[in-house]
C-alpha cells in the first residue's frame, strides 16, 4: 500500500476518531468518514497490550496485505482507522481476513 494511500499523522487520527463514526467487530473496531481526497485512506492502530514492536509491526503488515487484497482503494468511499482488538491475536490470518472483509463491506453499506 502507497504512503498517500496511509493515515500518518496523530491530528488526522484525531479528526476521523472525533466524528465518532465507528462500528465494531470481534477483532478490529472500525472508525470511518467520507474520504476528503480522490482516494480512500487507510489508518491502522495497534495497541501495545497486543505485543513487542515486533509483534505489533507484523500485525500491521498483515492488515495492510488484507486491506489490499480486498479493497480497491481508489473507489472506497471512506477514510478508515483500523484498531486491532485482543482477539485479533487469537485467530488465524484467514478467519481475521473474512472479518475484515466482513467489516469494511458493513461500513460501506452504512
Amino acid at each position: 500500500m502507497k504512503k498517500a494511500f496511509r493515515i500518518k499523522k496523530n491530528e488526522e487520527f484525531s479528526k476521523l476518531i472525533a466524528k465518532k463514526q465507528s462500528t465494531a467487530f470481534a477483532s478490529y473496531i472500525i472508525y470511518y468518514d467520507h474520504r476528503q481526497e480522490d482516494h480512500a485512506r487507510i489508518g491502522i492502530s495497534v495497541s501495545k497490550k497486543l505485543g513487542k514492536a515486533v509483534m505489533r509491526n507484523k500485525i500491521k503488515r498483515q492488515i495492510r496485505m488484507m486491506i489490499a487484497e480486498e479493497i480497491d482503494l481508489r473507489s472506497y468511499p471512506y477514510d478508515v482507522i483500523i484498531i486491532a482488538r485482543k482477539s485479533y491475536l487469537e485467530n488465524d490470518y484467514l478467519t481475521n481476513k473474512k472479518g475484515l472483509a466482513k467489516a469494511l463491506k458493513k461500513v460501506t453499506i452504512i
